[in-house]
């Protein structure tokens, strides 16, 4: 009888392609598809900032950082009020360490740990991170390594249609080119990484309204493939109002501002020249309380040391480039130049300050500590952004896809194909939820696949 055509498919060149070089490692032959050509730049991993949060690490050690999987447990529980998949959170935090162990030492790729501030909800600093702390950078270490490996073949662009089953057991896919040229392969063991359904504006209008009007800053085909190859296999979703969202995104280059120009201490006013929320809760929940802002835009407020500080960051550095930095020696220059009321910045600049300086209440109840912002002042126009869905396909600790809470044989989801550990709406969401999920799911599957295929 033949065998399959590859032991594993994995559908979603992103964090998809940690499944791939973890199951080839082990033994499996492995085809990686998707179906974007410019996956490279086009997909979710590609656009972040390359956080990778590990509880437990030996770079954490070194630092002298004391962690642990359980810390990093409550912190999810905490920020997600309880509503997080507890068993799918305590899976990824174990594994955690591990993941990160292993794309240093098998993959060669060069981590650090973030110590020069640490995001909303993290309790200890454990998110791990690449030379510029950009997606692009980490996508294309995972990419050669792919290309190279002799057991891992990757086609782009390639779409699935279907996921193939006998006797409810997976057994093979059917694919599709650009063109409409259909085939179909066998296989046992299908991971589908191909992100959630951000870039469906009627399906974001359904389940996350809150966001669905504005800018989506994400892959193009991430479409809500997964949930519909899985419904057609009677696969169970949960959690599909959950969503990762960004009130930092630059309005002029549409490029990623980054929550380190807050989490130094700068602070977000609207087009009135008032902050309106507490900007330690983080960016992901402070989109949406940007979107319903006057006009829905705003701008971070800054000075020269933030500057500085924000230029390890890729992504801060193309929105100096862009002519996105507007200057002023004065909070008074500062409201003349973004054309709102001097009276009403300065006042907001001079309390804010007073409150980081620890000699008032914060007026908004911000609750981080922060250094005070000092003349000259920089201020740059941002705009609320959804950049990927949490929630999707209900699966286990191992990554298989559940179908009346039972496993379907051979189906695995990851990343935004799966259920996140977010919780419900935007406000659960820890920086690094979207990696740890993206990558440590696709860990924990290729694991498994690789304990049956190759036994």
């Amino acid at each position: 009888m033949d065998g399959p055509d590859f032991d594993l498919v994995v559908a979603g060149a992103g964090g998809g392609l940690v499944a791939a070089l973890r199951a080839a490692e082990l033994g499996a032959n492995v085809l990686v598809i998707d179906a974007d050509e410019n996956f490279q730049r086009g997909n979710n991993t590609s656009m972040c900032t390359a956080m990778i949060p590990a509880a437990g690490t030996r770079w954490q050690r070194e630092a002298g950082v004391d962690d642990s999987p359980d810390r990093f447990l409550a912190d999810i529980e905490s920020k997600t009020a309880g509503a997080a998949d507890r068993r799918l959170a305590g899976a990824l935090t174990e594994a955690s360490a591990p993941l990160v162990t292993w794309l240093a030492d098998s993959q060669a790729l060069d981590l650090e740990l973030v110590t020069d501030f640490r995001y909303p909800g993290h309790s200890a600093d454990r998110c791990h991170t690449i030379a510029g702390r950009h997606g692009s950078r980490l996508l294309k270490h995972l990419v050669q390594r792919a290309r190279a490996h002799p057991r891992i073949e990757v086609i782009a662009p390639m779409s699935l249609r279907e996921v193939l089953t006998t006797n409810g057991r997976v057994s093979g896919i059917e694919i599709a080119t650009p063109d409409g040229h259909h085939e179909q392969l066998a296989t046992p063991s299908v991971l589908l990484a191909t992100n959630g359904f951000g870039a469906d504006r009627e399906l974001v209008r359904r389940w996350i309204p809150e966001i669905a009007e504005s800018h989506y800053h994400g892959g193009r085909f991430s479409r809500g493939d997964a949930l519909r190859i899985g419904a057609g296999l009677g696969a169970d979703s949960a959690y599909l109002d959950a969503y990762q969202g960004h009130a930092a995104l630059a309005s002029r280059s549409q490029t990623l501002v980054g929550w380190a120009t807050v989490m130094h201490g700068g602070v977000i006013v609207n087009h009135d020249g008032r902050r309106f929320a507490p900007e330690s809760t983080g960016y992901s929940e402070f989109a949406a309380a940007l979107a319903a802002q006057p006009g829905g835009t705003g701008w971070i407020v800054i000075d020269e040391d933030i500057e500085a500080l924000c230029s390890a960051f890729d992504d801060f550095r193309t929105v100096a480039e862009s002519g996105s930095l507007i200057r002023a020696e004065t909070a008074t220059e500062l409201a003349q130049r973004l054309g709102v009321t001097p009276e009403t910045l300065a006042d907001e600049l001079a309390a804010a300050r007073r409150a980081a300086a620890g000699a008032e209440p914060d007026r908004q109840g911000r609750t981080d500590d922060r250094r005070p912002l000092s003349a000259p002042f920089i201020a740059i126009g941002i705009t609320p952004a959804l950049f990927h869905t949490q929630g999707g396909l209900v699966v286990d600790d191992h990554a298989r896809v559940l179908a009346g809470g039972s496993p379907i044989p051979g189906l695995y989801a990851s990343g935004g194909a799966a259920i996140g550990i977010s919780g419900h709406g935007a406000g659960g969401y820890l920086a690094g939820n979207g990696l740890i999920t993206a990558f440590g799911l696709a860990f924990l599957a290729a694991e498994h696949v690789t304990s049956t295929v190759t036994a």
